[in-house]
């Protein structure tokens, strides 16, 4: 199904509210659109993540999914927005490069190697990667207890290693479904070039981990 696009970027569809925050736009694409990255907010509601985007400077992705299914536009897509981070190596999936080839470089080092790569044979970046961020927060385990040095850090930062992000509603899935199938055939993204936001950069592994972009869509 295709939706119309006006020429900044917003959709325009009874399925999609208008809630754009130029706060976390960070300018025109210089390329493509070539892919699409899948987020969980880690917060509880979506007033907490729109009011967050409000704020100067902030980072958001062009779409936000609530808990009932209703989706939010957030930012132009034309635009760009900060919501990946640095770039895994896609090579490795495809067995074609292994760690050791990154050995001596971290994770910006590993980053810049594959921005050096067209779109296509590296993920999209935030140049190329239009975000869809669903409602979700992640939660420790019950009876979980830090240890070691673990016992100085942050809640949050603990949430951040061994927080698992509540599994989306069928009614996020259902629209995140929707709204990947709208986008792809509007833009022209092949369905490869779709993907959960910690196979792209290096986030907690259970962002998005429930996600389903494949259920059949029944809502025109």
């Amino acid at each position: 199904m295709l939706v119309e696009i006006d020429e900044h970027g917003m959709i325009s569809h009874a399925r999609v509210r208008h809630a754009r925050s130029p706060q976390i736009e960070r300018g025109k694409r210089a390329g493509a659109i070539t892919g699409i990255v899948v987020h969980q907010t880690d917060a509880d509601t979506s007033a907490s993540s729109l009011d967050s985007y409000k704020r100067p400077k902030a980072n958001g992705a062009h779409f936000l999914i609530d808990k009932d299914g209703t989706i939010y536009q957030t930012a132009a897509i034309y635009q760009r927005t900060n919501h990946v981070g640095p770039l895994q190596a896609r090579c490795l999936n495809a067995g074609k490069c292994s760690l050791g080839d990154f050995k001596s470089v971290g994770a910006e080092g590993m980053h810049r190697i594959e921005m050096r790569k067209p779109p296509g044979e590296r993920y999209p970046s935030n140049m190329e990667a239009i975000g869809i961020e669903i409602v979700g927060r992640a939660r420790l385990p019950a009876g979980f207890k830090p240890a070691g040095k673990q016992i100085e850090w942050s809640l949050e930062k603990i949430r951040g290693e061994h927080g698992i992000f509540d599994e989306p509603t069928a009614a996020q899935n259902q629209a995140l479904s929707w709204l990947v199938s709208v986008l792809a055939e509007s833009i022209k993204i092949g369905s490869t070039e779709v993907f959960r936001h910690p196979v792209v950069s290096r986030k907690n592994i259970t962002e998005a981990q429930g996600a389903n972009w494949s259920p059949a869509v029944t809502t025109p």
